[in-house]
């Protein structure tokens, strides 16, 4: 009996370590989600803004990112996007037209998993050319930020975003499978070895049961 209770003790364990293991890599697994857009989508502003912003759940991973802003058929994003904390920022050309933009958006989650979402938004005047530029415009002060209805479905038809994205297929959790393997081999080897140290105590016992003197 004081065999068995060690090894019993160790079992516990091993199955508490896999169940931390398993349940603390699963919120990892989630997707960073767009929570509002600068302009808010559907709306109408001004004048066209000087860039256009998206913010996230969580702070998205630079490489693969890429924002196209698209209205009367063409891209007016200027330069690459900028990150900031869970804000990714993308700046327009000066000189673009009234009407409506489409802004179509890809991005790395954080947990290294492709995302993509678009929204629109009217501009109701053009933008400044250059050399007319008034400072300190920002889209945040055409128009407040709103939830995006939009968010993580891509216009169909529209342009897809400039940059290259990494695989988008989710990476398959390798460590949490070795951590299992692990676990259950652990198991397995517990288990042959208290059966073994029965066996031997019941052998033990006959042999002394028959080896006692007559009375």
């Amino acid at each position: 009996m004081r065999t068995i209770r060690p090894l019993l003790a160790a079992v516990v364990a091993a199955l508490t370590f896999a169940a931390a293991v398993l349940f603390s890599a699963a919120p990892a697994s989630a997707h960073d989600v767009a929570e509002s857009t600068a302009p808010a989508n559907g709306t109408t502003v001004a004048a066209v803004p000087a860039s256009v912003s998206i913010t996230f759940s969580n702070k998205p991973l630079a490489i693969g990112s890429g924002i196209a802003v698209n209205a009367g058929g063409e891209n007016w994003a200027d330069g690459a996007v900028e990150i900031v904390d869970n804000v990714v920022t993308q700046k327009l050309r000066p000189g673009a037209p009234a009407g409506t933009f489409t802004v179509v958006w890809r991005v790395v989650s954080s947990d290294s998993h492709p995302i993509e979402g678009s929204f629109s938004f009217t501009a109701s005047a053009g933008g400044t050319t250059p050399g007319t530029a008034t400072a300190g415009s920002s889209p945040s002060a055409s128009a407040p930020s709103a939830s995006v209805p939009t968010a993580g479905t891509a216009a169909p038809g529209s342009t897809p975003a400039p940059g290259t994205v990494p695989d988008a297929s989710q990476p398959f959790p390798w460590s949490i499978v070795g951590f299992a393997v692990v676990a259950a081999g652990l198991l397995v080897f517990l288990g042959v070895t208290a059966r073994r140290k029965l066996a031997r105590g019941g052998d033990s016992d006959g042999e002394n049961g028959g080896n006692a003197p007559a009375e």
